[in-house]
């Protein structure tokens, strides 16, 4: 069970990825690295100047890149308009050991690519050509089904709040070339599992949905179009979406690594292609990240910009909130805005201090040991953030101790995270990776999963009515009650793009689990007990005192123990090797899918029919009480295991997902 958790986790994680593009920094549905608490404004600040980032910027990245075993990676510091420093550090083909160069060194900022798509949709509602509150189906030749009669707006997909489940399949492709645009999106259309504007879920699909938008208003590929409108006005000519490379840029390319003492692997293939397959440049992202510091400059009008970086989403205040395409992430009291992103190899973030006309980029070009990428990226924030734009720690209220207890318990349960797969067998995932909210002995909140850098659980202090901060740290998590009850919550920074709600009272694992548990032994000591009898009555020269239906039914329960138990390994190992690589869900295991979609009703349902068959055959003898009531525990553990696989959506069929 261990191992199918963290398959699942790297599987949502991946989700989070490019197309993984990414929540902020969440490779699975827990909570965010903490951001370290400010320090005091003192006289002695350092000024943000290109000697003292460079003095910086070298002590910090040879020690962390060597310690996360990262192979290489990147940073770039934009500041009035001009690049203020760009360094490279480590090697983009360690082989060769050729160093990183941030003005020629290609890497993949993943999700970061959203922006892109994000700009090119506001240069077209800026041209009247789309409106941000219409239909999505007004710009379309295919139909997104509405639900309960409320359409998807593009408002709704830049703040990834169009409703729709997760889905995974293709998300990086095993090939040399993507599919193309409009028959990714036509292959399959999510279910929208929420209502339009009310829950944040990010999502890929959405955002290559967006892409194809731009596509079809422009009358141009996408390619073609942030080619011409986006690199072509700001000078990047080191940058391309396209999938494989332009043959000129290719040598260009950092290769990308596991880990950076491992082998290189191959050039990675963004299926929904405007979420996530941008390669370029630290020293190009540094021209998009200056043009929107600049009030959009060649690329927005300042108004269209504004609109973008200061339009957010109240779902749960005073949590970070989600922009027009980008994540709020306030840092000491300074307004930022930025965008993450991960492929399964790249691992990158974009933030802009958008009243201090200052950005920075960095990007890795390895997944790192023990999620090293993530302990980077935020510990860079921090620090930068600490060094030259301080402030003093938060000043919190508090709320009374009797208050505090209660709502904490209010708080106790488990919850699924919102962006996840719903209709498919991997409905499963997310109620694997439910979170626990539990109380640590003085009454307090514990969450297990959520963890300290150092590996601890986090400790947290009630400051408002359901708004909790991390104790000693800045993190803050919000909850949102409904008729008394604890409806939904959620972490900075994770916010704008995900939160948890209660898991489904059929499904809870609270009850679930240890109820599975009990029955999965109860049907294995059954079929153990087949052959492990038949050996002693062989040894003993004994014989089994059963005749006619009685015989029938005591072989045929104990089979169908047997198959019920395979058939349920079967899911646990298919869902832990297709979560553990992006590969084997790009269809590679179909034909497995297929086949225990088949088979799995027959052997679950059929161990009920037969358990109930064989304890209405017990019953009815002349049998040993023992044997009775064996039967209906028996029975029992049937039901629960037929209980189970229905509520993890493993009865079914479909390759949708």
């Amino acid at each position: 069970m261990k191992r199918l958790k963290l398959a699942f986790a790297a599987l949502i994680g991946l989700a989070a990825s490019p197309a993984a593009a990414q929540a902020p920094a969440t490779p699975r549905p827990t909570a965010p690295a903490p951001v370290a608490v400010s320090a005091p404004a003192a006289a002695t600040t350092p000024v943000l100047t290109k000697a003292d980032a460079d003095a910086w910027l070298d002590g910090f990245f040879p020690y962390a890149l060597q310690r996360g075993d990262i192979a290489g990676g990147v940073v770039v510091i934009v500041k009035d308009g001009q690049v203020l420093t760009q360094r490279g550090y480590g090697f983009s083909d360690v082989d060769a050991r050729k160093p990183v160069d941030p003005e020629t060194t290609m890497f993949r900022p993943g999700s970061v690519s959203k922006l892109f798509t994000w700009t090119s949709v506001m240069q077209l509602v800026e041209q009247g050509k789309l409106n941000l509150d219409a239909d999505v189906n007004t710009y379309l030749d295919f139909r997104i089904p509405p639900r309960d009669g409320k359409p998807i707006t593009l408002r709704n997909l830049m703040t990834h709040t169009p409703g729709f489940e997760e889905a995974v399949r293709g998300l990086i492709a095993s090939g040399t070339t993507a599919t193309p645009l409009d028959a990714v999106l036509k292959r399959w259309t999510p279910k929208r599992i929420f209502d339009p504007g009310t829950t944040p879920a990010y999502s890929n699909y959405a955002t290559a949905l967006a892409g194809y938008i731009v596509q079809r208003v422009s009358g141009m590929p996408f390619d073609d179009y942030v080619e011409r409108n986006i690199f072509g006005r700001i000078g990047m000519t080191r940058s391309s979406f396209r999938q494989p490379l332009p043959a000129s840029l290719q040598p260009l390319m950092s290769r990308g690594y596991q880990l950076g003492s491992g082998k290189p692997m191959p050039y990675e293939v963004i299926e929904a292609a405007p979420a996530g397959s941008l390669a370029a440049t630290a020293s190009d992202i540094a021209r998009f990240m200056i043009a929107h510091l600049a009030q959009g400059g060649p690329l927005l009008s300042p108004q269209t910009a504004r609109t973008m970086h200061t339009t957010y989403l109240d779902i749960l205040p005073p949590l970070n909130r989600m922009a027009l395409g980008f994540y709020e992430q306030n840092q000491n009291g300074h307004r930022v805005i930025m965008h993450g992103g991960d492929t399964r190899l790249f691992h990158s973030a974009l933030w802009l201090f958008i009243d201090d006309n200052v950005g920075m980029f960095v990007s890795l070009n390895s997944t790192g040991r023990d999620g090293a990428t993530g302990a980077v990226r935020g510990a860079l924030l921090a620090q930068f953030a600490d060094r030259y734009f301080p402030a003093p720690p938060p000043r919190d209220g508090r709320v009374d101790a009797k208050t505090a207890a209660e709502h904490a318990r209010m708080m106790v349960g488990n919850y699924i995270v919102s962006r996840r797969s719903q209709t498919s067998f991997l409905w499963a995932g997310a109620l694997i990776n439910q979170i626990e909210v539990t109380l640590n002995p003085d009454g307090t909140l514990l969450i297990p999963s959520s963890k300290t850098i150092g590996g601890a659980p986090r400790k947290w202090v009630e400051i408002a009515p359901f708004v909790w901060r991390e104790a000693g740290g800045e993190m803050r998590m919000a909850a949102k009650v409904v008729d008394g009850k604890v409806q939904r919550f959620s972490y900075d920074p994770g916010a704008p793009i995900s939160l948890f709600e209660r898991a489904p009272w059929y499904a809870d694992k609270g009850w679930l689990n240890p109820l599975a548990w009990v029955a999965f032994a109860i049907l294995l000591i059954t079929a153990l007990s087949w052959p492990a009898a038949a050996i002693a009555r062989r040894i003993y020269a004994a014989t089994l005192p059963l005749a006619g239906q009685d015989r029938k039914a005591y072989h045929l329960v104990r089979a169908s123990a047997l198959a019920a138990l395979l058939a349920a390994g079967g899911w646990a190992y298919l869902l832990s090797i297709m979560g553990a690589n992006p590969n084997n869900i790009n269809g590679a295991y179909d034909t497995h899918v297929t086949l225990l979609q088949i088979i799995g009703p027959i052997v679950f349902f059929g161990a009920v029919a037969v358990a109930a068959w064989n304890a209405w055959r017990t019953w009815a003898g002349k049998r040993s009480w023992i044997a009775r009531i064996w039967s209906v525990l028996v029975l029992l553990a049937a039901a629960v295991l037929v209980w189970g696989v229905v509520s993890y959506g493993l009865i079914g069929f479909g390759l949708d997902y």
